[in-house]
């Protein structure tokens, strides 16, 4: 996705607790849920573009019209995988910020929980984000972009914080920017039932950033 706007991203957790608890997320094991989840995982191996609403029906066992009891078209499909994705994510990385005890131990947990987002059971959506999100109308863009803000906060928050206490080097901003596309490449090699806990790689990518 695009680089946000660099502003001051200090944050009151409470308040963006409540905003994001407030927020409907689809049940994943609902028939919306499955629809969703099988659409990330179509316009991950396909492409949005070459996924048709046909291909969506036929690979969750419904008939095409079915779909539209849903969504109206397949660019709301397409937000409404995108906006869970954020959501969740967003909701298990302010959990994981309001547990930690230091400052070192929320970098931590914020790295923990963008691996989990880009490996685990979001990975397909998390994937759609990234590289289908120029395929929504741009009101949609907007929308999502806004959201998205929430999340990147939160991190450009601990790492303003982590500069200023002399545990992180340079521009919170660049180093943000940087350390999200090593995590992002992690897909590309990293098996999470492999013999490489996901608590290791996450110790080894702070590493990266702490002086």
């Amino acid at each position: 996705m695009e680089d946000m706007s660099h502003k001051s991203a200090r944050l009151d957790l409470d308040e963006l607790e409540s905003v994001f608890a407030a927020m409907e997320l689809t049940n994943p094991e609902s028939a919306k849920g499955r629809l969703l989840t099988m659409a990330a995982h179509l316009f991950k191996v396909r492409g949005f573009d070459r996924t048709t609403v046909r291909d969506l029906a036929s690979a969750v066992g419904i008939q095409s019209g079915s779909i539209f009891h849903h969504f109206k078209n397949k660019d709301e499909i397409l937000e409404a995988v995108m906006r869970d994705a954020i959501v969740y994510n967003t909701r298990l990385m302010i959990e994981g910020v309001k547990a930690s005890t230091t400052l070192k131990e929320q970098l931590l947990g914020l790295i923990r929980c963008e691996l989990e987002s880009i490996n685990g059971v979001t990975g397909e959506a998390m994937n759609v984000l990234v590289f289908e999100w120029r395929n929504l109308p741009e009101e949609k863009q907007r929308g999502i972009l806004e959201l998205r803000q929430y999340y990147e906060d939160l991190w450009l928050s601990a790492l303003e914080s982590a500069v200023e206490q002399g545990m992180v080097q340079g521009d919170p901003f660049v180093i943000r920017r940087l350390l999200a596309g090593s995590l992002s490449w992690s897909s590309t090699w990293y098996r999470i039932d492999g013999s490489l806990s996901l608590e290791h790689l996450a110790e080894q990518a702070l590493l990266l950033i702490l002086h």
